[in-house]
């Protein structure tokens, strides 16, 4: 099934929720969709049995100027298709529900997002940092990101090599 064919379906699905197509020059085109449906979206996709999208293959985020985008990349590998659901969330205190109830994986892609973006996912069963210590200050992929200079008595910053 072709990418816009799904698109179509999922507004069939969905005629009151506003979506947007990006479509990438690079081949990774996606779909933009409200951050308070991202759980009925892909719960859709999961379960429509002409899209089955069963394999949550990468949760990821991107810190943008005026948001954070998460992308959640997903394929079926019963109809070998795979489709890109994007998300806009606010830079400050960015919320959104959790797909954890739909991919078991998620827990821990959601949990990485969290850590390094500060994106909260609503009803995640275990919402916590899984890289840094519980009681690291700031989510170091942000753009804006000031490193502490000291962690536990240690230095964090590295020295110049030049």
């Amino acid at each position: 099934m072709q990418e816009q064919d799904i698109v179509k379906l999922i507004e069939t699905k969905f005629p009151e929720t506003k979506v947007e197509w990006y479509a990438a020059e690079s081949g990774e085109s996606a779909l933009f969709v409200p951050h308070d449906k991202i759980d009925a979206v892909v719960a859709f996709l999961k379960d429509s049995d002409e899209l089955y999208f069963d394999y949550l293959m990468n949760l990821s985020a991107f810190d943008m100027p005026e948001h954070i985008e998460v992308t959640y990349h997903l394929y079926s590998y019963k109809h070998r298709h795979r489709f890109n659901i994007k998300i806009k969330v606010p830079r400050e205190n960015g919320e959104i529900n959790t797909i954890t109830q739909l991919y078991g994986t998620a827990i821990f892609q959601e949990r990485e997002v969290f850590d390094h973006f500060g994106v909260k996912f609503k009803n995640h069963p275990d919402l916590r940092r899984i890289l840094l210590p519980e009681d690291w200050v700031g989510h170091p992929l942000l753009k804006d990101y000031k490193e502490q200079e000291e962690y536990n008595g240690m230095g964090t910053t590295r020295p110049s090599l030049l």
